[in-house]
């Protein structure tokens, strides 16, 4: 049996809308954007499938071992000083970035699905947001009725607060 060749390449169609996003909230007022070259997956995760760990930052959630790999999981909302995830929640939205070869889970309360937009468009967050946040950003984009944050991934993986 001969199997269909796929193309690959970017339709008409999709060329003129942008780059791709994975689109998170952090609250019901913190969207967040992370770059789809940095996300490996989305998955739903038990809570008892991460392994808490002694003596770490609030916002680490603990270890997850998936497929055989082990990684860490971290509140995302804690982390940019957002309110945490729900103590009571039984299992997280977790996306897999994944940074050179550093994988991390970000632990976020919704996963609203990807999002194209032209990265020039993209804003300097300074002066827009909270100066704790900006070192985590790209960038920022005005949307009509809230801001939606460009995350980093290198800048979160290599957060001091990971170290």
């Amino acid at each position: 049996m001969k199997l269909p060749i796929l193309d690959l390449q970017p339709s008409p169609l999709q060329e003129g809308l942008g780059d791709p996003y994975l689109k998170l909230r952090l609250s019901d007022s913190a969207p967040v954007a992370l770059p789809m070259e940095a996300a490996r997956e989305v998955i739903v995760v038990p809570v008892e499938q991460i392994t808490p760990i002694p003596n770490m930052p609030n916002c680490v959630l603990g270890l997850l071992n998936q497929r055989s790999r082990v990684f860490w999981v971290v509140d995302l909302s804690i982390m940019l000083g957002y309110t945490g995830l729900i103590a009571s929640a039984r299992a997280f939205n977790i996306a897999i970035l994944q940074v050179g070869q550093v994988p991390l889970g970000l632990a976020v309360p919704t996963v609203q699905g990807v999002t194209r937009f032209p990265t020039d468009i993209i804003q300097s967050p300074i002066g827009t947001v909270a100066p704790s946040i900006a070192p985590y950003l790209r960038g920022c984009l005005p949307e009509e009725k809230e801001i939606l944050l460009i995350l980093d991934p290198d800048a979160i993986v290599n957060a001091s607060v990971l170290h």
